[in-house]
């Protein structure tokens, strides 16, 4: 007898030590009810949420019996909606679809054609706190059939108590660079950018000797902010065509552009750690010239950086959460 064939993982991730140790404990029947995916890529952890349900859902020895996860009549999703994006907990009576109290019920809900239901959060670090505790209480006791599985690439947005009562996986695709994929104008114009930043670094360690000076200082600012953010629009371009060709055709639009928001959130957030790590390089190489105030210098500046990272995962604008921490490495690393 013919058999369905399962839904693919990512191509990136197929055979990774994460996937088989998901495979043999769907196999034993020993996969954890409740389940943390995160990583950088949205697009990249639904469908691994998607392959697991896949494997939950339909017997592969029934191919007549077989449904796409997501149409799957066990398939549960919740994700993010409205202008705020965020998952509200909704009415105590009458609650709306969208809503965790709508949302929630229906996980206690007997399966109806396969042996357990699968219940998809999406971007669950988008949850309002009410949602959150009331999504707590589930997992403190989750019901037998079902699995419900968490999605995000903020792990550290959601209650720790949430954290703690899931089984993480984290996935990552297409390396730790910020702009793998992109194209090599793309990268030199980066890797230059950098660059710029160490001189103007460097400009400001050396001292002020003219009023000039301090205006080109003050214009090197705004000269990088317009650099990044060229490199970060062309680096997003790139990746978001290279990604659409990868997604399934049942997608709707809210999950495509949940996709595509995650995308270009997690190479804006991979770029502002790039300019990290050359803030360090900088701060290292006059360390070891003996300029022993970059020590001071390098605390106050990372912390300022994770500062602004913290308000950029607000929905700060990443040209503003630049020129704050540029305006205020020019005020920590000016030599008076």
């Amino acid at each position: 007898m013919p058999q369905a064939t399962p839904a693919p993982w990512p191509a990136a991730l197929s055979g990774t030590p994460a996937i088989a140790v998901i495979e043999r404990a769907i196999e034993r029947s020993r996969l954890a009810n409740s389940l943390l995916l995160h990583g950088e890529n949205l697009g990249t952890l639904a469908t691994v949420a998607h392959a697991i349900a896949d494997r939950l859902l339909n017997d592969p020895r029934k191919p007549s019996q077989y449904f796409p996860p997501k149409e799957h009549p066990d398939f549960l999703a919740l994700r993010p909606s409205g202008k705020a994006r965020i998952i509200p907990i909704g009415k105590t009576e009458g609650a709306k679809p969208g809503t965790m109290r709508d949302f929630l019920p229906k996980i206690y809900m007997t399966p109806g054609t396969a042996f357990r239901k699968v219940a998809v959060i999406y971007e669950a670090d988008r949850m309002e706190i009410p949602s959150a505790n009331a999504l707590l209480k589930t997992l403190e006791e989750p019901p037998d059939s079902t699995t419900i599985i968490l999605i995000t690439t903020r792990p550290y947005s959601l209650l720790a108590t949430i954290r703690s009562r899931c089984l993480h996986f984290r996935f990552t695709d297409n390396g730790s660079e910020a702009l793998a994929g992109a194209d090599e104008p793309t990268r030199a114009q980066w890797k230059s950018a950098l660059t710029d930043y160490a001189a103007w670094l460097q400009l400001l360690t050396a001292g002020v000797v003219e009023k000039r000076a301090v205006a080109d200082q003050l214009m090197g600012v705004y000269g990088l902010i317009t650099r990044f953010n060229a490199v970060l629009a062309a680096a997003t371009d790139q990746a978001w065509k290279q990604q659409k060709q990868k997604l399934p055709d049942e997608l709707e639009d809210d999950e495509i552009e949940a996709i595509q928001t995650g995308l270009a959130n997690g190479i804006r957030l991979k770029l502002f750690a790039e300019l990290e790590h050359a803030t360090r390089d900088f701060a290292q190489k006059r360390l070891l010239e003996g300029d022993e105030s970059a020590r001071r210098s390098l605390v106050a500046a990372i912390t300022q950086l994770e500062h602004d990272i913290g308000l950029l995962r607000l929905n700060l604008n990443e040209a503003a959460a630049l020129e704050h921490f540029l305006l205020s490495s020019l005020r920590l690393w000016a030599k008076r």
